[in-house]
């Protein structure tokens, strides 16, 4: 079999990917990060084997299977697998231990675990604590206790399956508990071909084949990062891994394979940024068309520079794992600095006060959104299922305002919001102003307990290279802090780490970082 290069497709986005490889196999799909070329027939034909493999183990429509993966090939085939026989898929951060990947896969109600060989630890311990019979644990590589992946796929047919079926992702995400959960949509009962899989990027601008690449440059376990990728394989768009993110790396690829749309966050902004101009220069970028931004908010200084060195490719969405969202193109940030957007076609935003009444433009609140392509539960917890809804609507805690546009302005998350002598403080507006000095490359701010006031600022940061925490570091910090903050928004106090704990998609883990300063103190922390 001769393989095609990137592009150059035969037939149109209609049917998504089976019907695509079955018209052209021989079309670069994927490039692994290790720069393995895989055809669209070898990729097609992987799936169906993963199909006939799991079914063998007894798994049957509406049941689950857990993968704890790096980006890879094995991960975008259970997605592929389970997405035409009617299964859930449940991606694992391979971030957590043992114990947290265990809740996941007992909660889920996971049939088989598929792990790679460089988490073994976390998966053996989680098999083992969540009780999975060792002959449904599945590894890449060698764990013990583990079969070989290719067991899974060893002599079972490439042909398509019978009873195709649309299945479902079954992304974790937190609970009202502390513990994760499950984000559970009902399956419709149709053929993977009836759903429009690639339609959701439609809503960016993007469109079926048309030379488009998309890079994934994120942990594919992400609700978003997974989303945005099948989409774009659905659609005839060939993607390109990385696995360990590096910002000079990134630039090679986008310049190496001309990528023309990614996800990203705005951690991964900031460190590009922070290259020498010399290597910026390097890279050729202008291949760009959609460099899409969310998962956490972005300093103003850092979306202007990167627009000026990027051009209007960078856009900005804002939405959940639940659903629902808004969309700002460079254009809308441009005339309206700080928004997020407008809520999506198939979406709508409201902003709602604590008593349930919905808020004028204007008026800062809980922004609730709504989708008009179908609902979802939280797997097993009725309870947050039901407090974080009012009517059609749903929220994820995070606070805002609509203004006479419909364009919608994120505060914080309620949960991050300091009340200091009750006056509400929002962190990410003290974080933008931190992050916009040479010497912070991360920062972090929350409340913590002062006996008259209930809360005081407090900043964490992390130093930019070549800077040295410390007194003096955190006298210069706090003096740039006056001159950018009013006093009662201003930290009080700078405490330094090494490394911010966040994720590789630049979610912040706070509750981390704050803990501490509330032992013995009550605070929902």
């Amino acid at each position: 079999m001769t393989e095609r290069p990137l592009g150059s497709p035969r037939t149109p986005s209609q049917g998504g990917f089976w019907s695509q490889a079955t018209a052209d196999p021989q079309r670069t799909v994927l490039i692994t990060p290790d720069g393995e070329h895989w055809p669209a027939g070898r990729l097609h034909g992987a799936a169906n084997q993963l199909v006939h493999g799991l079914r063998a183990a007894g798994l049957e429509r509406g049941d689950a299977f857990a993968v704890v993966l790096p980006n890879g090939v094995e991960l975008l085939t259970a997605h592929l697998a389970a997405t035409q026989a009617g299964f859930y898929l449940v991606p694992v951060n391979h971030h957590l231990v043992g114990p947290e990947i265990a809740w996941i896969v007992a909660d889920s109600g996971a049939k088989v675990l598929i792990a790679h060989e460089r988490f073994a630890a976390a998966a053996q311990a989680a098999a083992d604590e969540a009780k999975m019979p060792e002959s449904h644990r599945y590894a890449v590589g060698t764990v013990a206790g583990f079969r070989r992946y290719a067991e899974l796929l060893d002599g079972r047919p490439r042909s398509v399956p019978d009873g195709r079926t649309l299945g479902w992702v079954m992304n974790y995400t937190s609970g009202t508990t502390g513990r994760p959960r499950g984000i559970r949509r009902p399956l419709p009962g149709k053929l993977p071909e009836e759903t429009h899989l690639g339609g959701f990027l439609g809503i960016f601008g993007i469109k079926p084949f048309d030379g488009n690449v998309h890079l994934v440059c994120s942990p594919l376990y992400h609700t978003a990062v997974l989303q945005f990728a099948a989409a774009a394989l659905h659609i005839g768009h060939p993607l390109v891994l990385m696995d360990k993110w590096t910002p000079k790396e990134m630039l090679r690829l986008i310049d190496t394979h001309r990528c023309t749309h990614t996800h990203m966050v705005p951690t991964q902004f900031h460190r590009l940024l922070a290259l020498p101009d010399e290597v910026k220069k390097r890279y050729d970028v202008s291949s760009m068309r959609h460099a899409i931004h969310g998962a956490a908010p972005c300093p103003d200084h850092v979306k202007r520079a990167m627009i000026e060195w990027w051009g209007n490719c960078v856009e900005e969405y804002y939405a959940a794992s639940e659903g629902g969202g808004a969309f700002a193109t460079a254009d809308d940030w441009l005339r309206k600095p700080g928004t997020v957007g407008r809520a999506w076609p198939i979406s709508e935003l409201a902003i709602f006060d604590d008593d349930g009444n919905r808020l004028p433009a204007g008026e800062v609140g809980t922004v609730y959104m709504k989708m008009s392509t179908g609902g979802f539960s939280y797997h097993k917890d009725d309870i947050k299922t039901r407090n974080n809804r009012i009517g059609d609507f749903f929220t994820v805690g995070d606070l805002g305002h609509l203004d006479e546009d419909g364009y919608l302005y994120l505060r914080d998350r309620k949960i991050d919001m300091i009340i200091s002598g009750g006056v509400n403080i929002y962190p990410a507006e003290i974080e933008a102003a931190l992050l916009a000095h040479p010497a912070v490359a991360d920062a972090a701010v929350f409340g913590i307990p002062h006996a008259d006031w209930g809360e005081e600022v407090k900043a964490v940061v992390e130093p930019a290279d070549g800077h040295t925490a410390g007194d003096e570091l955190a006298a210069v910090i706090l003096a740039h802090c006056e001159r950018q903050l009013a006093g009662y928004k201003r930290p009080r106090t700078v405490d330094f780490i090494e490394s911010m704990p966040r994720d590789p998609n630049g979610k912040l883990y706070k509750r981390r970082l704050r803990a501490p300063y509330w032992e013995g103190h009550e605070r929902a922390i």
